[in-house]
């Protein structure tokens, strides 16, 4: 059976090299978050139960308490879960294909003279999707071992980078005008944004971002159910989620993923993303999706950043509740004003009943807010 090999490299081309031993041995490889605690490192490793590790010298060892994965499988990826133990995202050289080509197709990528910048952590999707598919489609491409504006912006002028997957939390440090396609990810975008930065859907389990603008890419299925969760139908999606002793299918018979996520239709065809259903705030019998919220008072003069949370209240149930980080030198705008910025746009009972001032918000590496730490 085919081995679960961790990659234990820092992010570069020996990376990429390490990825293509692998895989010409008919293995599957597990990258591992070099930035976590020895701890932390360990218990995803228990967690997913790979094979074998391969270090800096190119030394492979054999692991105890490992399994082996399916023949075709070439990927176990970590899932960002922020409690319990993480599960392993099982992706074949089916889906990573997959993946690789709807996305070229759609952004008409042309290997003869475009070339990618792998900036985001190898140990993400977000980062590691973009390595995968410049192998796959034969694209060159520049990784860098963390991202630093600096580097990115000399990558464009001097190395040749035409395309890049950036984090919406760094798009205020890179100047998009460098880049053909600026591809953004991990959080709500700035609804300012420049033409050519693509806000993108898509997660650990789809291989990479599959809906781009709220349109899906060649071979995507979306639907919207009666509970407003998205389900998605595509060949870049998982195998199984993998754990140290099992595997475990989450698609459907008819093989459709649910997502996790809430979303609508708007009157064009294209897909909203509202935000987690865990998310949910339910004030007065209404529901309220935080994300739609974060984006309007995101955008006011005063706010920097901004989370939407639902405080308990014996009266609402919850209470819609604006966390804001300010705008240092701007004036703050007031409840009232932020209360008829939303009621603008959405219902009345979007609108925030309560306002916190923080310094900062708890974020994932990516950038998206743990919410349940605001």
């Amino acid at each position: 059976m085919p081995e679960l090999v961790v990659i234990d490299l820092p992010a570069g081309p020996a990376y990429i090299e390490a990825i293509q031993r692998v895989w010409d041995a008919g293995d599957a490889f597990m990258p591992i978050d070099p930035r976590l605690p020895s701890g932390e490192g360990r218990r995803v490793v228990e967690a997913l139960a790979p094979t074998q590790s391969l270090d800096a010298n190119g030394n492979l060892t054999a692991l105890t308490g490992g399994r082996p994965v399916e023949p075709g499988d070439a990927l176990v990826i970590a899932t960002s879960g922020t409690t319990g133990l993480p599960k392993g995202v099982v992706h074949t050289h089916a889906s990573v294909e997959a993946s690789a080509r709807a996305t070229t197709a759609a952004l008409q990528i042309d290997p003869a003279s475009d070339r990618w910048l792998a900036c985001l952590p190898l140990a993400h999707i977000g980062g590691l999707s973009v390595v995968l598919r410049s192998m796959v489609t034969r694209t060159p491409v520049t990784v860098h071992d963390r991202f630093d504006a600096a580097r990115v912006r000399d990558a464009a002028l001097q190395g040749g980078v035409t395309r890049v997957s950036l984090v919406t939390k760094t798009l205020s440090q890179v100047d998009p005008s460098l880049f053909t396609t600026v591809l953004l990810g991990g959080a709500a975008p700035p609804p300012n944004r420049a033409v050519n930065c693509i806000a993108t859907y898509g997660m650990t389990e789809t291989g990479s971002g599959v809906v781009y603008e709220g349109w899906p890419l060649v071979g995507v299925e979306l639907r919207v159910d009666g509970d407003e969760q998205i389900w998605v139908r595509a060949p870049m999606l998982l195998r199984v989620y993998r754990s140290a002793h099992s595997d475990i299918d989450p698609k459907d018979t008819n093989g459709w993923f649910p997502s996790g996520d809430l979303g609508f239709y708007h009157a064009d065809g294209r897909i909203g993303v509202s935000g987690r259903a865990g998310d949910v705030i339910v004030t007065g019998g209404e529901k309220v999706w935080p994300t739609r919220v974060e984006q309007l008072i995101g955008a006011m003069v005063g706010v920097a950043e901004v989370a939407v949370v639902g405080r308990p209240n014996p009266e609402w149930g919850q209470v819609v509740t604006a966390v804001i980080v300010a705008e240092q030198g701007q004036v703050f705008p007031s409840l009232e004003q932020l209360r008829s910025a939303v009621r603008e746009v959405l219902p009345t009972w979007y609108a925030p009943r309560a306002i916190e001032l923080v310094e900062q918000l708890p974020k994932t590496d990516s950038g998206k807010i743990k919410r349940h730490l605001v």
